[in-house]
């Protein structure tokens, strides 16, 4: 399609880099959308931004937005003619409403109708109106007001750029009028320079020190950090976190190593490596060995010059950081995790919920009881309490106060020093896991068992509250760690009943108000349901997820149901078999006893299925306490056929009250069976 180039670009004072993938999203779905709805065709769009500036570039635009023709009903056909077939008043009036002539309404299906052609305007006419309302339509969390101005954004607008192809549209936001001066990099550059037309925009940007395209400036980054690490002989430790927000800090990146003083490195790696990240945003250098190297690399906004300059102020900076952290940690070795402990007693856990230390003894008695539910080792569950005991310590320490990212990781590094036993210490780091989406579970025993305790102990203690996480809001992080309970089960392929844990929960909180426990089950089993439904979503059938997810109360358990009956549903007849076991349970419905009387089996046809189901009972509640759902869903599959032959030859609803009841209770037991797998009806034939 041939057509041509838009450019719009917003120029502000700096933009905070976390927002900036969101806005350029934002910017692209407002463009589509507003294109489509004035009609206009257009091909290729992208968005583009560095810190100080915004850019939208839309290819082959059509010079014109589509024709379009409508037709608009008027009266019936008996109001608008005459007996003489003339168009009536009625007639005259709604086409002189509509601005066409009584002789080009149409009829049908008994009623009048005016077409309306519109011929589409210009597109350069409507961008002057289109750009202003994509500008003024973005909107962010935090907006600022400048000057007089009753207009907000998320830093002052300072210039704009808007060309099609090689013609401005002229437009005004903000007392800053459009046209194709652009700013060039703040000390690199001459100052402003002029796009003379759209296409150019990325080189033009370039000659003046901008790399506008944030994936060219990715690669330019994520190469020179490369490079450097390598030219000092070590391999440098880049997260897409951390490379995202350098991303959009700079306009024109040049890598530079700075040195750490060896002394520093006496610190744990965690201790040098928080303030190094995620304080000045630089990047580590580890050796091929994984050992850290006395070596930062950042990654400046300008050019080579002067960079030993630029290299001395950094490591100054960073000098200042590491004394912090040397001086905060001599000061916690002059006491043990245990004895950092009892400040914890000052430290409040939750309103109305005592203390962290408080919450220390409950995860102890929760570890305990977990450590039983999975048959922990002696070892692993001394571990467990003792990692439990120690767990919170190091929130009081001068470190982690400091640098608050190191919760566990220096409460993992203090138990090593103490000479805590090294499952101990682990446990401790690997019970906040996972700390962020994508993070890994907990690989110890140990650590599983600590990191469920506190999880089920944060979970039941907020919903106490009355603290559900609603809509986006989740305060206390409730959503991922029910999220990390749910993995953590299913990976390490662990059965426990969650409602057992909870009211381990809430008997050490002190809820003993029978309703209240009541309603927290229900919320929580709900709560655990949803994140369970999320996760198999991804690979389950939805309406096999609904046949399952009636009792979570075994998470491991339900996934292994899940994948069986999706297995189950490609072998061959199990839609007849479904059949069977889903005509069984309706009529079951009508019934509550399960309670079957051998001497009242009259007919063939249910003495035979009362067998079957007698023989197959056997097996089948055998496997599924196994969890072999497969099994049991291959033993449970002889029973269609009875089944089949039961509803051809018996009167269910017999006279005799007696025999109704009976030939009911036999039913309800076999779907009560057949229910410890799924609830088949639905499964959508």
């Amino acid at each position: 399609m041939d057509g041509k180039t838009l450019l719009l670009e917003i120029g502000t004072e700096e933009i905070p880099a976390h927002a900036m993938p969101g806005i350029l999203d934002q910017l692209k779905s407002s463009a589509e959308a507003i294109f489509k709805d004035n009609r206009i065709a257009i091909g290729a769009i992208k968005t583009l931004g560095t810190p100080r500036r915004l850019a939208l570039i839309v290819e082959n635009v059509a010079e014109r937005q589509a024709d379009v023709s409508e037709e608009r009903r008027g009266p019936s056909t008996k109001i608008a003619f005459d007996a003489a077939g003339k168009p009536s008043k009625a007639a005259i009036g709604f086409a002189r409403g509509q601005k066409v002539s009584p002789d080009d309404l149409i009829t049908r299906d008994g009623y009048i109708y005016a077409v309306i052609h519109q011929t589409g305007a210009a597109t350069d006419e409507l961008l002057k109106i289109m750009l202003p309302k994509i500008i003024c339509g973005l909107n962010f969390p935090n907006n600022m007001r400048w000057g007089d101005l009753d207009f907000k954004f998320i830093r002052p607008i300072r210039w704009l750029v808007a060309l099609l192809d090689d013609a401005i549209i002229p437009f005004e936001v903000a007392n800053v009028k459009s046209g194709r001066i652009s700013r060039g990099h703040r000390f690199l550059s001459d100052g402003d320079f002029s796009i003379d037309k759209a296409a150019d925009y990325v080189s033009a940007c370039e000659k003046n020190f901008v790399i506008v395209d944030q994936d060219q400036r990715r690669v330019m980054i994520t190469a020179e950090i490369e490079a450097v690490a390598k030219e000092h002989g070590g391999r440098a430790e880049i997260t897409d976190d951390l490379l995202e927000e350098v991303l959009y800090l700079v306009e024109y990146p040049t890598a530079l190593a700075g040195a750490i003083e060896q002394k520093y490195l006496e610190l744990p790696a965690e201790a040098v490596i928080t303030p190094m990240r995620d304080h000045q945003r630089y990047f580590p250098v580890k050796s091929f060995d994984g050992a850290l190297m006395p070596l930062f690399i950042t990654v400046r906004n300008g050019g080579r010059e002067y960079l030993d300059i630029v290299q001395h102020g950094n490591e100054r900076v960073l000098r200042a950081r590491l004394e912090d952290a040397k001086f905060f940690f001599e000061e916690d070795r002059k006491k043990s995790l245990e004895e950092h402990r009892e400040k914890l007693k000052t430290v409040v856990f939750q309103e109305g919920l005592g203390s962290v230390y408080e919450k220390t003894q409950r995860l102890e008695k929760l570890s305990a009881k977990i450590a039983t539910m999975i048959r922990a080792d002696d070892a692993d569950r001394a571990h467990a309490l003792r990692a439990a005991r120690l767990s919170k310590a190091d929130l009081v320490t001068g470190m982690v106060t400091e640098f608050t990212e190191l919760q566990g990781v220096m409460g993992r590094e203090y138990a090593k020093l103490d000479g805590e036993p090294i499952e101990v210490a682990i446990a401790i780091d690997e019970h906040y896991m996972p700390r962020f989406a994508g993070d890994a579970q907990p690989q110890s025993t140990p650590g599983r068992i600590l990191s469920l305790a506190d999880k089920i102990d944060n979970l039941v203690a907020t919903f106490s509250r009355g603290l559900i996480p609603t809509g986006s809001q989740d305060p206390f992080a409730l959503r991922r760690q029910a999220l990390g309970i749910v993995n953590m089960l299913v990976e390490a392929h662990q059965s426990i009943s969650i409602s057992e844990l909870v009211d381990e929960a809430m008997d050490l909180l002190g809820i003993n108000d029978d309703d209240r426990r009541e309603k927290m089950q229900s919320d929580i089993a709900d709560f655990m349901k949803l994140r369970l439904k999320n996760i198999l979503s991804s690979d389950i059938r939805y309406d096999v997820i609904d046949a399952v997810l009636e009792d979570v109360d075994d998470i491991y358990a339900v996934t292994l149901r899940a994948r069986a009956v999706e297995s189950f549903l490609n072998t061959p007849d199990s839609a007849r078999i479904i059949q069977s076991f889903v005509r069984a349970g309706n009529i079951a419905k009508k019934s509550l006893a399960m309670s079957i009387d051998e001497k009242l089996l009259s007919a063939d046809a249910e003495v035979v299925l009362y067998k079957a189901f007698n023989a197959i009972k056997v097996v089948a509640v055998e496997l599924i306490a196994k969890r072999d759902y497969v099994g049991a869903l291959e033993a449970l599959r002889k029973l269609a056929q009875p089944i089949d032959a039961f509803f051809d030859a018996v009167m269910v609803m017999a006279e005799d009250e007696r025999v109704r009841t009976n030939r009911l209770g036999l039913l309800k037991s076999i779907d009560e069976l057949v229910r410890g797998v799924a609830d088949f009806a639905k499964i959508v034939l």
